[in-house]
């Protein structure tokens, strides 16, 4: 009988899935809490549910998870009808008790209670049950107004922030995981490097990278690209905007955060023009963005200031004739695509070794776009980068 495992891709350990069960634990015990309890739809910002079970929620079909501090988890699904068998298949669920699961979906508002209805019954096996909510914003007022409801003897509490910080220290694992995903999307750079011609769209340099990556060990991500003539604002864009042709003398700007072996996400993002050099001003911009990621690189430490940082990579952009930075120039990374710290003035964390930092500064005025955006791991002496594409404009 054919081994059903060979159909797995790059896994979590079980050991490593056993230390952060461990560590939850310790901590619902030091904070008297008997249930976790999660719930996203999508994997982009749903690495909560990957952190604990190696499975994530997909294509906005939610998916539950309650982790007991004394038992194994429950996962509800959006699957069958009982007793049909529920995701994730027994012989592939590690840490998981119960696979339960109705025919539920948000777009049929009188189902949006049935899988609350399924997670009542697991947390009413406890009297007076503590529910620790992580990532309170994913879990929909229907679901927890339904457990408010039905469970009138809870205390519900907020438990995100302590699982943030489990989550955002890498592991030596992760860490090797996370590295592997910065080597795909590299070796994806070196594939657009010979894809990328005049006569295409953007959409079919979208397609080349997404196909490329799904083929080498990414199970989900963006690719974000856009083109247009060197001399103006070429920043990368979204698919709905992607039928433009390429054009010989063009900039192409490509985004690639996917993620990779284990679910680990990084980004990468760089130029290329076609058939002619970059201009002048074009190359300036990339060697301050360049120049803006070092500079916060090396101070990527323990014990580091997001604020700092940010108000350092401001100061130093407007300095060199930029504009200032208005969102993000730098942030955690891990089994989602986003994750703490946020390197910005109201992040209250410091930064701790073994985080997984994207930094990409940008260096943007009237008619110029770049980037440069790669992944680090906070180390005593610094950041260390993963990518090792180079950091330059490539002509293609």
């Amino acid at each position: 009988m054919e081994d059903p495992k060979q159909r797995l891709t790059r896994c979590i350990s079980t050991p490593e899935l056993e230390r952060r069960w461990k560590a939850t634990r310790a901590m619902m015990q030091e904070k008297k809490i008997d249930y976790l309890l999660m719930q996203n739809s999508e994997e982009f910002l749903g690495g909560s549910l990957r952190w604990f079970a190696d499975f994530g929620a997909r294509h906005q079909f939610p998916m539950t998870i309650i982790f007991p501090v004394d038992d194994e988890m429950t996962t509800i699904v959006c699957g069958g009808d009982p007793p049909a068998e529920q995701f994730p298949p027994a012989w592939a669920a590690r840490g998981i008790k119960k696979r339960l699961g109705a025919v539920y979906f948000p777009t049929y508002h009188y189902t949006t209670t049935y899988d609350a209805e399924l997670a009542a019954g697991v947390l009413k096996e406890k009297k007076k049950p503590v529910i620790g909510l992580v990532e309170r914003a994913f879990i929909p007022i229907t679901f927890y107004e339904h457990l408010v409801k039905q469970l009138p003897d809870a205390t519900f509490v907020d438990a995100t922030e302590w699982v943030d910080e489990l989550r955002a220290i890498k592991s030596p694992e992760e860490i090797e995981l996370t590295k592997a995903t910065a080597a795909l999307q590299d070796a994806a750079m070196e594939h657009l490097k010979k894809t990328i011609a005049p006569g295409i769209r953007d959409v079919d340099v979208y397609a080349e990278a997404h196909c490329f990556c799904s083929k080498n060990g990414s199970e989900r991500g963006l690719v974000q690209v856009n083109s247009g003539p060197l001399g103006t604002m070429v920043p990368f864009d979204v698919y709905h905007f992607q039928n433009r042709t390429i054009k010989e003398g063009d900039q192409v700007s490509v985004l690639i955060e996917v993620n990779g072996p284990g679910g680990y996400y990084c980004e990468v993002m760089r130029i290329f023009t076609v058939g002619k050099k970059p201009t002048q001003e074009l190359q300036d911009a990339y060697a301050v963005a360049v120049e803006a990621q070092e500079i916060a690189a090396r101070l990527l430490k323990p014990g580091a200031d997001p604020k700092e940082l940010w108000d350092m990579n401001k100061e130093f952009l407007v300095k060199k004739g930029y504009f200032p930075p208005s969102r993000l120039f730098a942030h955690g990374q891990g089994s989602s695509l986003v994750e703490r710290p946020s390197i910005r003035p109201d992040e209250p964390w410091k930064l701790k070794a073994g985080m997984n930092i994207t930094v990409h500064p940008s260096a943007v005025k009237k008619d110029v776009w770049s980037i440069a955006c790669d992944n680090y791991i906070v180390r005593e002496n610094g950041g260390e980068l993963l990518h090792k594409f180079p950091k330059e404009i490539i002509v293609v």
